[in-house]
Order: structure tokens, then C-alpha cells, then sequence
């Protein structure tokens, strides 16, 4: 397996090194995977407002082992983010630059610990490629309303490090999925704004921005600023 892609992790890792430019990876990790279709507009726009989401929480540098990612089921390697989607990035502050798309590689799956897809679709193909991911591959906006089932209580305190804590999150999100359903099968779906106006890539950023509210919420035990 290799390190990440440069600026594919948090913090200044060079692909190299770990996340944190320090060769962490392991059990010392936890691997976030964004995955949407081409890898140019819905997953780089939560990949980054996710980084931004935990920079936010959690002060520069950043700590606690996270690594995150994106892909594409039919990914344009090596090629830019969408301008729309750079400018939804502004918009809320994130960093849009040295990204580059990627196709979706086995070795992708293989090494994340939490699969988050645009679609229901995006999520079939993920478990489809096996490698044991059904347990750890969910929509976007499922896993956010499977985590605001969960009671932070029960989780582990942050002193154990948040790499556990991402773990037991993802445990026990797996478990309530079959009790906890979509009240509708759109409910599920980041639609794809490939090609539509600035004003429709705005929506799907605000609507991927509030998905991942809960989600960094729960992971960090630090709430958004207001």
C-alpha cells in the first residue's frame, strides 16, 4: 500500500509521510473516504469542508489521527476540482487548493475506516468491491442521521484519543442502521451538480455542509463556532 496522495491528508503530510508529516499510519489512523462519480465536485467539496470542519474545531496543527480523502467510482485522475466547486469552497472559507481527482482503487477501500458516498448507488459500488466494507461504508446523509441517534456518553472520552473514538462511532452507527431508516429513499442522496449554475452548487455545498455538522460534531466533541 502506499501513503496518501500529497495534500490528500490532514495537516502538511507530502504523501511520503503520515498525515502530520510524521509517518502515522496503522492502527495510529483513521482513514475518512469521500466518494462520489467523477471525484471533481460533490467528494472534493466534502473532503475539504471536512478538513476545514475539524481545523475549525480543533486548532492548526491538527491533531488526533485523521486522514481525509476522496474518490471516484469513474474519477477523473489527476484532474482539477470543478471552478463551481472551488468557489462553493470560498464561500465557507475551505481550502480548494493542490487538489487532483482520482479513480477509486481497491487499495482506497482497503485502507479506509469510514466510506462516506454522494449516493446510495456510490455506496453499492463500494461494497460491491468487497473487502469486508459493508459495516464501514455508508451515505453521507445517512451516516449523519444514524449519528444523531447515537448518545456522545457512550462513546469513548476523547482522552482515549479520537482514533477510538472514531471507531466506536462508526461501530455504532453500523449497528443502528437496520432500526434507524430513511424516511425516504431520496432522503439519502447528494445529487450531483455536475455541469448545473453556481447558485445549484451552492445548495449542494450547504447541504453537504450541514450533513457533516453532526458527523465532526460527534467525532471531535467540539461543536461548530457560532
Amino acid at each position: 500500500m502506499t501513503a496518501p496522495d500529497a495534500g490528500r491528508g490532514i495537516g502538511t503530510g507530502t504523501g511520503t509521510t503520515g498525515a502530520y508529516g510524521d509517518g502515522t499510519f496503522g492502527d495510529s489512523s483513521f482513514r475518512i473516504l469521500h466518494v462520489s462519480t467523477g471525484n471533481v465536485c460533490r467528494s472534493p467539496i466534502t473532503e475539504r469542508l471536512t478538513r476545514h470542519a475539524l481545523a475549525d474545531r480543533l486548532g492548526d496543527p491538527l491533531w488526533g489521527g485523521l486522514i481525509v480523502e476522496s474518490a471516484g467510482t469513474w474519477g477523473h485522475e489527476g484532474a482539477p476540482m470543478e471552478a463551481n466547486a472551488e468557489a462553493v469552497l470560498a464561500d465557507f472559507g475551505a481550502d480548494a487548493s493542490g487538489f487532483t481527482g482520482r479513480e477509486l482503487l481497491d487499495e482506497h477501500v482497503i485502507r479506509a475506516d469510514l466510506v462516506l458516498t454522494a449516493t446510495r448507488d456510490h455506496r453499492a459500488q463500494v461494497i460491491s468491491m468487497g473487502h469486508s466494507a459493508g459495516l464501514r461504508t455508508f451515505t453521507l446523509k445517512e451516516f449523519t442521521r444514524l449519528v444523531r441517534a447515537i448518545d456522545p456518553a457512550t462513546l469513548p472520552p476523547l482522552d482515549d484519543g479520537m482514533v477510538e473514538r472514531a471507531r466506536a462511532l462508526v461501530r455504532a452507527a453500523a449497528a443502528l442502521r437496520g432500526w434507524l431508516l430513511a424516511p425516504t429513499a431520496e432522503a439519502d442522496e447528494v445529487y450531483d451538480p455536475y455541469g448545473a449554475p453556481l447558485p445549484f452548487f451552492r445548495s449542494v455545498g450547504e447541504e453537504i455542509n450541514q450533513a457533516l455538522d453532526p458527523v465532526v460534531t460527534a467525532l471531535t466533541g467540539v461543536p461548530a463556532r457560532t
